[in-house]
């Protein structure tokens, strides 16, 4: 079947349906059946009967009438033409072609009602009652027996046993989860993204509604007669013009005498589609916020009381130095402390009385002093200028100062071995003077590092470029370059406690050198502005930085080569840093005359991170020409600090 006009298909295969047995029924159902409809009282002008139109395909008609004449085919219109006759005419989706007859056949309005009627499900006919009142036919006058004398059964009165079965596998059905109810489809409720805030409570209940930004209400200066303040001069207006455009006010006030000689807004359209435009990117995102008291967020450390011993007050002060006191050393006991200062004096303290034991004058200001790590071998490692001083402290029983001495004496001055340098980057003598030995150097040497060992010491020179670190052996009076190349300006070398590793720090990085295998194993990358000094933990794993912007850095190697934890503990600049031997503790000092002591456990499970917590800040220097502590080193065996200052003291402190 072909149409013209836009009807629905199921309107159009009742109405074919209808031709169709229009077509095939004969006279005498014309009889039986009555129609309401116009078109069933007419014959069918096709009599061919229930034959199908393909035979007519390729003939001129496609049929014959009541008197046997052919009817002829129409002539077919062009599509073109069709479809602006279809537009013209109104009716057009009411027709509908039958393809039988060779008509357009228009369907009326009483039709069309009963078609809508079939497409709702209703019946054909308005006025049939789908639920009109029950009609009892049977007569209950005369009755005097019932339908059926039957007893009632058994099965009415006993619980079912096939619908007790069929509920228990029901039940195991949902249990498992075979069987799932459908849950009530929520319906989509539709809101004002944008609207104004009187609106309903159930908008502004919405996890989703965000209410669009308020403009700027209009001020005095927007008064069609505001008050003369608000009016600019035309020394004002013509300096608007040498602002940038950002910082030139949108709105210049006038006065006007009334509403009506108010000219219209220029920026009236702009404004609104700015507006517009605002509303229309504006990024609609909300955002969770919790409250959260700050204080929960805070880790949760352990009491102080817990974590005793740890240096708190002072208990006693060295004085003897007439300028700063830069650099302290502590003998492997614990009974002797050593001190160098810018006066250019050595000193050596009995820690437990503060008496001055000894002292040795030099001509310039001493830079560093280290005491050698052996018990057996008391002799200390001074740093002056260029030179490196092994002094005899005089200590320890005959037989240990006769070792000393074959040890600090040799006859002729022995080079170095590099015979490749043009010059010598280190030379051996004796000193009899100071009654030891001096290893001249070619720059200025900074600090000195001994060797667990007590044989092997480290120079290093920051002048030196890359002949900057040297390591130099006592017992053969030999020194040797590093087999490695530096990069960037040296800081400080240290010794690893207890592997064959030798640390570098530069300015930037610190690197961790094999000495047996001379290869670089790792390279801890600060992210610091200037690195100031190091210390390694006694187990080797961990290595606190200290720097010049008053920052300390904790690494662990295991972990990462990036810091694990960063203390901005300090204002000024940290002069150096230290770790206990046997305690948990570690400490920092600067130039703001404090000194910081830390808890620092390393525990020896790999999952388990480094336990951090500040203790104690110790006063009690004075600065002097803007130095404050300038060394700082513990105590071997008890949970004491050693302090010295640029005030020329050098304090004690205890638990």
């Amino acid at each position: 079947m072909r149409y013209t006009g836009v009807v629905n298909s199921d309107v159009d295969d009742g109405l074919h349906n209808d031709q169709e047995n229009q077509s095939n029924s004969s006279e005498s159902h014309q009889g039986v059946e009555e129609s309401d409809s116009s078109e069933d009282e007419v014959a069918p002008r096709n009599t061919v009967g229930d034959v199908p139109l393909v035979w007519y395909k390729d003939e001129e008609h496609i049929g014959y009438d009541l008197n046997g004449k052919k009817i002829k085919k129409r002539t077919r219109k062009d599509k073109v033409e069709s479809f602006l006759e279809s537009a013209d005419d109104a009716k057009n989706w009411l027709k509908v072609y039958d393809e039988y007859n060779d008509e357009e056949v228009e369907v009326t309005k009483k039709e069309l009602k009963l078609i809508n009627r079939l497409l709702k499900g209703k019946a054909p006919h308005s006025d049939f009652d789908p639920y009109a009142p029950y009609v009892d036919w049977f007569k209950w006058d005369d009755a005097k027996h019932p339908l059926s004398n039957a007893p009632e059964p058994k099965r009415r009165f006993i619980p079912s046993k096939w619908e007790s079965k069929k509920v228990v596998k029901l039940v195991r059905a949902i249990r498992m989860g075979l069987i799932k109810r459908d849950k009530p489809k929520e319906e989509q409720q539709f809101y004002h993204l944008w609207g104004d805030d009187s609106s309903s409570t159930e908008k502004a209940n919405h996890l989703s509604f965000i209410p669009a930004p308020k403009s700027k209400l209009p001020g005095h200066e927007e008064s069609y007669n505001p008050s003369l303040e608000y009016i600019p001069t035309q020394e004002e207006i013509n300096s608007y013009q040498l602002m940038f455009e950002e910082d030139r006010p949108k709105f210049i006030p006038r006065r006007y005498t009334s509403l009506r000689s108010i000219p219209a807004y220029d920026n009236a359209v702009k404004d609104v589609f700015e507006r517009c435009l605002d509303l229309y990117l504006c990024p609609r995102v909300r955002k969770k916020r919790i409250n959260i008291d700050p204080e929960s967020l805070k880790p949760k450390l352990p009491s102080r009381r817990d974590l005793k011993p740890y240096p708190v007050t002072c208990y006693l002060e060295y004085k003897g130095h007439t300028d700063a006191v830069v650099s302290i050393s502590i003998e492997a006991s614990g009974q002797w402390l050593a001190s160098g200062s810018l006066d250019g004096t050595v000193r050596i303290w009995e820690v437990e009385t503060g008496r001055c034991l000894r002292v040795w004058e030099f001509e310039e200001a001493v830079k560093f002093v280290a005491w050698n790590p052996l018990r057996e071998i008391p002799i200390v490692a001074v740093s002056v200028g260029q030179e490196v001083f092994i002094l005899n402290t005089g200590l320890g029983d005959e037989e240990e100062q006769k070792n000393i001495k074959e040890l600090l004496h040799f006859e002729t001055p022995v080079a170095p071995d590099d015979s490749g340098d043009k010059v010598s980057v280190a030379s051996w003598h004796q000193d009899d003077k100071h009654e030891g030995i001096r290893l001249r150097h070619f720059k200025t040497v900074s600090s000195v590092e001994w060797h667990r060992k007590g044989d092997y010491f480290s120079t290093v020179m920051p002048a030196g470029e890359s002949r900057a670190v040297l390591i130099h052996q006592l017992s053969k009076k030999h020194t040797q370059r590093i087999p490695f190349k530096l990069r960037g300006l040296p800081v400080s070398s240290v010794f690893h406690p207890t592997k064959k590793i030798f640390f570098i720090s530069t300015k930037k990085n610190i690197r961790a050198y094999d000495l047996q295998k001379q290869k670089l194993i790792k390279k801890l990358e600060t992210g610091l502005r200037e690195v100031s000094s190091i210390s390694v933990h006694p187990g080797g794993d961990n290595i606190i930085v200290g720097s010049r912007e008053g920052k300390l850095c904790w690494f662990d190697m295991d972990l990462s080569s990036k810091p694990y934890r960063i203390l901005k503990c300090h204002p000024k600049d940290i002069t150096n840093v230290a770790f206990h031997r046997s305690y948990p503790l570690f400490a920092s000092c600067s130039d703001d005359c404090t000194a910081y002591v830390f808890h620092g456990m390393v525990y020896s499970d790999l999952n388990q991170n480094p336990l951090i917590v500040p203790l104690e800040i110790l006063r009690g220097h004075t600065s002097s020409n803007g130095r404050g502590v300038m060394d700082c080193k513990f105590h071997p065996r008890q949970p004491w600090l050693f302090t010295a200052g640029a005030d020329s003291v050098i304090k004690l402190y205890c638990h």
